[in-house]
C-alpha cells in the first residue's frame, strides 16, 4: 500500500456545514474534476487593471487569495460570457446541467496560495474555478489526494471545498514565500470561482458525497468546521498535512 493509499485508508474526513438553519454532516470528496478549456486571452487593458488592483490597492503578498471586483472586470471584458459558456459546456458534459448557471460567481487573485481548506466559510460547496492567468510555472496541488494540476490559462478544476489545497511552484514539495519573491517574475493568477451547492444531487452524484455521517458531532456545533478522526483539523500551510486544531 502507497503512502497515498495508507492515508485515505487512515483518515476519516468529516465536513459540518450549515443546511437552512441547522449544522450538517457529510464525507469530505477526495474526487477532483479537471480539464482545460478554450478561452479567449484576456484583453491587455484587463489585466494591466487586474496588475495595478492586486500590486497598488490589494498589496497581494505571497499565498494571499484575494477577491478582484467582477462587476468592474466585465465593463472591459467582451469577452467574459465566452468564459463562461466553455465551463459551463463542460460542466454539462460531466452531467452538472445546469449548476453553474445557478452558482454565485466571484473573481479572485492569487499570488501561491498557502496550504488550506474553506470549509469553516464553505461546508456547503464545492468550488469550480476557471484559470485566466498565462502558465507560469505553478500547480494546483491537493496533497491528501496525490492530485497535482499544472496551472494555464483554461484550466478548469471542479473540488470540494474542504479538501486542503495550494497554488505552489512546479516542482517544489511544498509552498514556500520565497518561492514568489522575484522581482523578474510575476507569479500572479487570476481566477473565476463558482460556488457550486454540495446538497445540489448533481453535485453530490459527480463528488461522490453521503450525508448525515456523523450527525450526533454535526447537532452540538454552532459553526461549520472539518474534523478528522473524530476531533477538528487544521491544514499546515506550509505541508499541506493534516493536524489538530488548535
Amino acid at each position: 500500500m502507497s503512502p497515498l493509499q495508507q492515508h485515505r485508508a487512515s483518515d476519516i474526513l468529516t465536513s459540518h456545514y450549515w443546511s437552512g438553519d441547522a449544522i450538517r454532516s457529510r464525507s469530505v470528496s477526495d474526487v477532483v474534476l479537471t480539464a482545460t478549456v478554450d478561452v479567449p486571452v484576456p484583453p491587455a487593458r484587463l489585466v494591466a487593471d487586474w496588475n495595478r488592483e492586486t500590486s497598488s490597492r490589494m498589496g497581494l503578498q505571497p499565498g494571499d487569495v484575494e477577491a478582484l471586483s467582477l462587476a468592474r472586470a466585465r465593463a472591459r471584458w467582451p469577452d467574459y460570457r465566452h468564459c463562461v459558456q466553455a465551463v459551463a459546456d463542460w460542466t454539462r458534459g460531466l452531467g452538472l446541467h445546469e449548476v453553474l448557471a445557478s452558482s454565485d460567481v466571484a473573481l479572485m487573485a492569487c499570488l501561491g496560495a498557502k496550504y488550506h481548506h474553506d470549509g469553516d466559510l464553505y461546508g456547503g460547496m464545492a468550488f469550480c474555478n476557471l484559470f485566466l492567468s498565462e502558465d507560469v510555472g505553478l500547480d494546483l496541488h491537493f496533497p491528501s489526494t496525490g492530485h497535482r494540476i499544472p496551472i494555464n490559462r483554461g484550466t478548469v478544476v471542479i473540488f470540494d471545498t474542504a479538501q486542503p489545497h495550494a497554488v505552489i511552484e512546479r516542482g517544489s514539495g511544498g509552498f514556500s514565500v520565497a518561492d514568489f519573491l522575484s522581482p523578474d517574475q510575476d507569479c500572479t493568477q487570476v481566477f473565476l470561482t463558482w460556488e457550486m451547492s454540495i446538497e445540489n444531487p448533481h453535485v453530490e452524484h459527480a463528488l461522490q458525497i453521503a450525508f448525515d455521517t456523523d450527525s450526533l458531532t454535526a447537532a452540538l456545533l454552532n459553526t461549520e468546521q472539518v474534523w478528522r478522526n473524530g476531533a477538528r483539523a487544521s491544514v499546515c500551510p506550509e505541508s499541506g498535512r493534516w493536524g489538530q486544531h488548535a
